[in-house]
This record gives C-alpha cells, structure tokens and sequence, in this order.
C-alpha cells in the first residue's frame, strides 16, 4: 500500500465519525472528520507531513520557494510540525510557525510564534476548513507582520466553501483528500 492510500485509510479509520455534530462554524453535519486524531497519530501524522511536503512541492510551494508552513492553532499546528520534520529528513530547510488566535497580553507579545517570518514566503496549513474563515484569519494575521503568502494547503476539503472563499482571496488553494476521497 502507498503512503497515499495508507494515509486515506487511517483518515476513514480513526478520523470519520458519523452521526450529527455542530461544527465550529456553527453549521452541522451527519459526520465529522476528527483530524487531530489523525495528526497527532504515531503513523499518520508523519504520513500527513510527508504527504503535505510532496504536494506542497508538486505545487511550486515546497521548500525553496516557501521559508516556512503554519497557520491558526490548534489544527494547523501538528500539520505544520510534521511537515518541517518531513522537510528537515530530507535535508531541506522548511520551518514552522504558529498564529495565536489574539496576541499574547505578557512576554514580547506576539500573535505569529516561531521564527520571524517578516518578508518570507509561506503557507497556511490547517487539518480542514470548512468556511475558510480560521484560514483566512491567520492570512491577515501574517499579512500584519509582513509575510508573503503565497497559498493555503488543507488535509481535507470538506467542500463547504472554503475553497471558493480562499481562492477569491486570490490565494492558491490545495487538498490531499476530498469527501470522495474517504467516501463521504
């Protein structure tokens, strides 16, 4: 089985859970895909970083052209994680970055954590989105420390909007699985 395939199960497996759930958006559903099951998993996570670096880098978007991979805590972090440990076993240089929800109150303050990111390329990652809403929060909140964005990368598409909010946004736009995908 290929890491593909393999991460596809393990998301069916351990992630999909049906039966009806309010989702963060306020909207409901008949499943919800529990990525953090997933990410932070001893097998699947690292297939979530290896898999993020191959399409970020068939898109243009790996490491080189892009400095640095985070986006909103909590579902963005172990995504941005595995991804520059997935980078740095390669012998590539890619970092990570998290963006607070507000800037912190003590200390130096920051809502945009891990190394400086003024001027460099990155991409927001996140487990799923289902408005684009958190996605495009951590847009802004990189834009105001002055990163370059250059797309947005998700695990899963749950075809709710996100995309076309995203890509209106003049933004690229990327997914390792669809519904389809795990049979939703």
């Amino acid at each position: 089985m290929d890491r593909r395939e393999r991460l596809r199960q393990l998301i069916i497996d351990l992630a999909v859970v049906h039966g009806r759930v309010r989702l963060a958006s306020g909207k409901t559903a008949e499943y919800y895909v529990d990525l953090r099951r997933v990410t932070l998993h001893h097998v699947a996570g690292p297939l979530v970083g290896q898999l993020m670096l191959d399409m970020l880098t068939e898109a243009g978007l790996g490491p080189g052209p892009v400095a640095a991979v985070g986006g909103l805590t909590l579902g963005a972090d172990p995504v941005a994680a595995a991804t520059m440990h997935a980078a740095a076993y390669c012998g590539l240089e890619l970092d990570a970055f998290v963006v607070r929800k507000g800037a912190k109150g003590h200390g130096l303050q920051r809502r945009v954590e891990g190394p400086d990111v003024a001027g460099r390329p990155v991409v927001v990652v996140e487990d799923t989105s289902t408005t684009g809403g958190s996605v495009l929060s951590a847009v802004e909140a990189l834009r105001q420390v002055g990163a370059d964005v250059k797309g947005v990368a998700v695990v899963v598409d749950r075809a709710t909007g996100a995309r076309e909010l995203i890509e209106a946004n003049d933004l690229a736009y990327h997914a390792l699985f669809g519904l389809a995908d795990l049979g939703l």
